[in-house]
């Protein structure tokens, strides 16, 4: 039960950040639930500590909800630069 809360999850984080980064239209929902667990586990590894949050991955809060939101707009923002690098 606990990974169809976190592909649930994910998929709301990613969408919510792609939304934020202005990158809704070129996504579909397989790459938000991607780039939704992905960014939550890069937020709880880099950005939670840093921000002084010690709970479990496994925990759904709002706290945790945020710093999900918060990795996927990172990684997004690191795939937008790797991007544009490339067009050029």
């Amino acid at each position: 039960m606990g990974w169809i809360i976190a592909i649930i999850v994910g998929g709301v984080a990613g969408w919510l950040a792609s939304l934020v980064m202005n990158r809704d239209a070129s996504m579909g929902i397989m790459w938000n639930i991607i780039i939704g667990i992905v960014g939550a586990l890069i937020g709880n590894a880099l950005l939670a500590p840093l921000l002084g949050f010690g709970g479990s991955i496994q925990e759904f809060d709002l706290g945790s909800f945020l710093i999900a939101v918060l990795g996927a707009i990172i990684l997004l923002a690191i795939a937008n630069l790797v991007q544009r690098g490339r067009v050029r």
